[in-house]
């Protein structure tokens, strides 16, 4: 097997990563990360707090523009929403002001 770490390979007969070191504190290879956190390379990042309830999310979801394509005020259906940064509705003036 080769790769940019290893141009010249590795042994066939390896079952695992030659650089793979097993932590010796995990039970079974398990592997931990606590709640709104995750690992980015082996840094611990915490994730912000989130700011909404599930329900004002889901409420989101089935209103704003970016999910539906279309103003929550009048129904101007807005083009290529994916491209979208601002959502502000030519035809009725209504403004995103979640941002």
């Amino acid at each position: 097997m080769l790769s940019a770490v290893h141009p010249d390979g590795v042994q066939e007969s390896s079952e695992q990563c030659v650089d793979f070191e097993p932590d010796p504190n995990l039970s079974n290879g398990e592997r931990w990360e606590p709640e709104e956190a995750s690992f980015y390379g082996n840094e611990l990042v915490i994730s912000p707090s989130q700011r909404w309830t599930r329900a004002q999310k889901l409420e989101l979801l089935l209103w704003h523009p970016l999910f539906t394509g279309l103003c929550p005020q009048c129904c101007y259906q807005f083009s290529d929403p994916s491209e979208r940064v601002h959502w502000d509705c030519p035809s009725c003036g209504w403004k995103d002001d979640t941002v």
